[in-house]
């Protein structure tokens, strides 16, 4: 699946559309279901209470240890009284109200750094901008955000593993390698970034999830936990959308001219069809607690309990039979079924669908605004590189030089 996508995993198949592979008791693989049909994926992904998170190795996540079980892992009505309560601070309205003008504040600053003629590698500078905002929103704010940056990045750093696997298909020794590389960066992250920033808002409350964990009664430890979910997934995968939406316009004269042109709302539009198209997690992963069944057209099948189920995202954006077959074009404002996310399901659905889609899609379009308006010149492709642990792409080394004559800079 290519068409204008720049994301393409090798060997990735887009069809059938749903396909079942069988257990092996022996070598500890579970029934597993890949769905590339959007319509079957939603049906999994909406049936409450019927699966649990399986992915993000949230089934390797001892249950017991912590007071208040993570958002990201969390099911049933658990998850959904968490969801609830979180939900204030990701809303479109508050989002843009609270964090706008921080927003450009941060992306004017860091734009500014580079004077005209000069070069700048936009995935660094994204991943330094979207750490700065999203750690506002969370309550991150009592140390040095590039540090933070460099904490963050270091939690990928993880051998590889099969998710189909009850042991996730890793040795003895990437055992020990992933808790090494595992715990040491969150020991660090929550001495110099968590810690601070509890025991300040623990003086003084403010707006933000911290203080609210707090007044929910999580201990540190919680806190923490969900710092790591909110810094990973909140975080460092907006840095890859960012730099890949700038990759797209950069490389579009005609789209990148609608989009300067353009008002909030038809940015936005260009922007959520650019991340339908180029998801950054590329699979979500459900495990059936009770049989489900599941339709595409007219075929049917059930999911027994147990059954891992492998949504795979990128496929299930391009669907024809929702998208058409223009599905790996760029179509901003095309046409989708009736209740079917702009985005596709790159920001999940159901129960575990994400709440940062406003405040993803608003962060990109503050700094892309101001950085296509300089008028850049792509010196250097990125390197498109592939993370188990989220699933998805990873993008490094596009590099931008300003024009002598810079318009932004007057």
């Amino acid at each position: 699946m290519t068409g204008r996508r720049r994301a393409v995993r090798p060997g990735e198949p887009s069809t059938p559309r749903v396909e079942r592979q069988g257990a092996d008791g022996r070598a500890g693989v579970s029934t597993v279901w890949r769905v590339r049909s959007l319509e079957t994926a939603r049906q999994v992904l909406r049936a409450r209470h019927a699966t649990t998170q399986a992915g993000f190795t949230a089934e390797a996540i001892p249950r017991g240890r912590l007071k208040h079980h993570p958002i990201l892992v969390s099911d049933g009505p658990l998850h959904d009284e968490q969801r609830s309560k979180v939900a204030r601070f990701f809303a479109p309205v508050v989002v843009a109200e609270r964090y706008t003008a921080q927003m450009e504040e941060c992306a004017d600053r860091l734009l500014g750094r580079t004077g005209p003629g000069g070069r700048l590698t936009l995935d660094e500078l994204a991943l330094h901008y979207t750490v700065e905002v999203t750690a506002e929103v969370v309550g991150l704010t009592e140390s040095s955000v590039p540090r933070m940056s460099r904490r963050l990045v270091s939690f990928f750093r993880q051998p590889p593993f099969d998710i189909t696997r009850r042991d996730l298909g890793r040795t003895p020794r990437q055992w020990m390698l992933a808790a090494w590389n595992g715990l040491l960066p969150v020991g660090r992250f929550f001495l110099a970034d968590v810690r601070p920033a509890i025991r300040e808002r623990r003086r003084e409350r403010r707006e933000d999830v911290i203080s609210h964990l707090i007044d929910e009664g999580y201990t540190d430890v919680d806190i923490l936990v969900e710092c790591v979910t909110y810094g990973t997934a909140g975080m460092v995968t907006t840095r890859e959308f960012v730099t890949m939406a700038a990759w797209h316009l950069l490389r579009d004269d005609v789209l990148r001219e609608r989009y300067l042109v353009a008002g909030e709302q038809e940015r936005f539009a260009i922007l959520t069809e650019i991340i339908r198209l180029e998801p950054v997690v590329g699979h979500l992963y459900r495990r059936a607690q009770e049989p489900i069944d599941v339709t595409d057209g007219e075929d049917s099948w059930t999911i027994e309990a147990g059954d891992l189920v492998d949504v795979c995202v990128r496929p299930a954006n391009a669907d024809p039979r929702a998208t058409g077959e223009d599905g790996l074009d760029l179509c901003p404002g095309r046409t989708l079924p009736r209740g079917v996310n702009a985005a596709g399901l790159t920001f999940g659905d159901g129960a575990h669908k994400c709440p940062g889609q406003p405040l993803a899609i608003l962060e990109a379009d503050v700094l892309l605004t101001r950085l296509l308006g300089r008028a850049p010149r792509v010196v250097r492709e990125p390197e498109v590189g592939w993370d188990d642990l989220i699933e998805g792409y990873t993008l490094r080394g596009l590099v931008l030089e300003l024009p002598a004559d810079d318009p932004g800079s007057r």
